[in-house]
């Protein structure tokens, strides 16, 4: 199970070596030793009952739909499916937000998206990983994929006019750590380790707690800016030297995504559970965002 993301908290997730071996299952082929068996018990038969058998081994392998089970491909389109939500409702956001922007102040009007969008959408993710353990409802998912699209173009759109061209550089480079993620992943260069996962608990922990006392510091202090991550360690943006610790760390959270689905798969978890991946993956997809949205602005702030 990805102890980073509590999405995959279902035992679906957890690895199971007994799920590895072959169970009988709808969709996957028999091991060779057991196809050998089965040609010489039906050595005998007719060639009509043979051909039809040979037909039935060389037939392609049933998918989701006919397995209802997980599959990656499934995964992958609910994900394409989620993100098209988000990016409509970021529209709407990203609109609604330039509509209460003047010149570069907020008022009201324009941070409303980010908070129906934080809100709702914390709400959303709360019930989602409570509930999809007993059960899966995508409606809870697709709703929380529109108002994380709401938060995440409201949010863009006030710093897009702050700083021009900064979403453009966020999408490009969170698209390209994930792009890198998945390929190194894929490729079975980069792996999810038990030691590796400790240290980037550890590592969360500490970046929450930091978060909270910097939050409270904005709140409470006059400091300015993104508070202790505007200032300066060594002529070097505090934001920037924590902003790439985080990215590495959403990354290495997405390798143990990506894991988790994988083990999901293997398991011949239910189908319904293809949304709890696709699910997971918005979650860091969008922390990733957000985070790198964040450290180009402290770095733009700060020349």
């Amino acid at each position: 199970m990805a102890l980073d993301n509590p999405a995959f908290n279902n035992p679906a997730f957890q690895d199971s070596k007994a799920a590895r071996t072959y169970p009988g299952r709808p969709g996957l082929t028999p091991p060779p030793a057991q196809t050998q068996t089965a040609s010489a018990q039906h050595a005998g038969v007719d060639a009509a009952s043979q051909a039809q058998l040979e037909g039935m081994y060389a037939a392609p392998s049933a998918g989701a739909i006919e397995t209802d089970r997980m599959t990656v491909e499934d995964t992958v389109w609910k994900t394409v499916g989620l993100f098209a939500i988000l990016l409509a409702t970021a529209a709407i956001g990203w609109v609604w937000t330039l509509g209460g922007l003047d010149a570069t102040q907020p008022n009201q009007l324009s941070i409303l998206p980010w908070a129906i969008g934080a809100l709702g959408g914390l709400i959303l993710a709360l019930v989602v990983i409570f509930t999809s353990r007993k059960k899966v409802r995508p409606g809870l998912i697709f709703a929380y994929a529109a108002f994380e699209g709401l938060f995440v173009g409201g949010i863009s759109a006030f710093f897009e006019v702050q700083w021009p061209g900064i979403v453009l550089q966020a999408t490009l480079a969170t698209f390209s750590v994930v792009g890198v993620t998945l390929a190194l992943f894929a490729s079975g260069k980069i792996r999810a380790s038990k030691r590796a996962t400790k240290i980037f608990l550890i590592a969360m922990v500490g970046y929450l707690v930091f978060s909270l006392i910097n939050v409270m510091l904005m709140i409470f202090t006059p400091i300015d800016g993104f508070g202790l991550l505007s200032q300066k360690f060594m002529g070097i943006p505090l934001g920037l030297i924590i902003g790439v610790l985080v990215v590495i760390m959403a990354a290495y959270s997405l390798v143990l995504d990506f894991d988790s689905i994988q083990q999901g798969v293997r398991n011949g978890a239910p189908r319904q559970l293809a949304w709890v991946g696709a699910f997971g993956i918005m979650v860091t997809v969008v922390w990733l965002y957000v985070e790198i949205l964040r450290m180009i602005a402290i770095v733009r702030g700060s020349n």
